[in-house]
């Protein structure tokens, strides 16, 4: 075989492995996936972090986008409604692996921390409406989520979270202010201390239902 023949099939080898890296699934770093809203299949890239975590300290933190939609059951949902509660957001799609296997810790950590005002709220971006349905079904999801197909939340939160990574959660603090990102798959450990951390910030609302009072500034 020629030397240019074999470093074209050498080539073309590197770059179909390149390709199926790729494409392995939002676990593996940059990953191509395949969603849509009707029917009509879509394809986007996502990229997934390491599970990493950081904190902001109460002066460093940014208030949080005012968002708002309708749940998967069809309910009016806002962010605004949390405010006076710690809340757990939590961007999932129900193609995304990493996003399957972290439903138990989220699950857990809600249980262990609903009675002491917190709140979760998942976002279901780029995703089928009834595939999605089917997830929280089958994974026994415990809280609702904002159905958002054309990801628009995300957006809103790109200066904190990059759009294209899922998994991804956010602890938000009694005032409406970011107070903790992970950017990837969470562990029980991890997200039970961020959320741990501003609960003890004190100041928690009276009742459990979404719409608490406010700290003052």
């Amino acid at each position: 075989m020629p030397w240019k023949t074999r470093a074209r099939v050498v080539s073309a080898a590197a770059a179909a492995a390149l390709l199926a890296i790729l494409t392995a699934g939002c676990a593996g770093g940059a990953a191509s996936e395949t969603s849509g809203s009707s029917g009509d299949a879509q394809e986007d890239r996502y990229v997934a972090g390491d599970g990493s975590s950081t904190s902001f300290a109460p002066g460093e933190r940014t208030a949080a986008p005012e968002v708002s939609g309708e749940t998967l059951g069809g309910d009016p949902v806002s962010l605004a409604d949390y405010r006076g509660e710690v809340l757990v957001l939590n961007f999932w799609a129900s193609w995304c692996g990493p996003c399957r296997s972290e439903v138990p810790v989220l699950n857990e950590v809600h249980a262990e921390t609903k009675d002491s005002g917190v709140a979760f709220l998942g976002v279901n971006i780029k995703d089928n409406a009834a595939a999605a349905k089917a997830f929280e079904k089958n994974q026994d999801v415990e809280y609702p989520s904002l159905f958002d197909q054309p990801g628009r939340v995300p957006q809103a939160f790109r200066e904190t979270v990059p759009p294209a990574a899922i998994p991804s959660t956010l602890v938000i603090d009694r005032k409406g202010r970011i107070a903790a990102r992970v950017i990837g798959e969470t562990s029980y450990n991890e997200l039970s201390g961020l959320v741990e951390t501003v609960v003890e910030e004190g100041g928690a609302a009276a009742g459990g239902g979404p719409a608490g009072t406010a700290d003052p500034a």
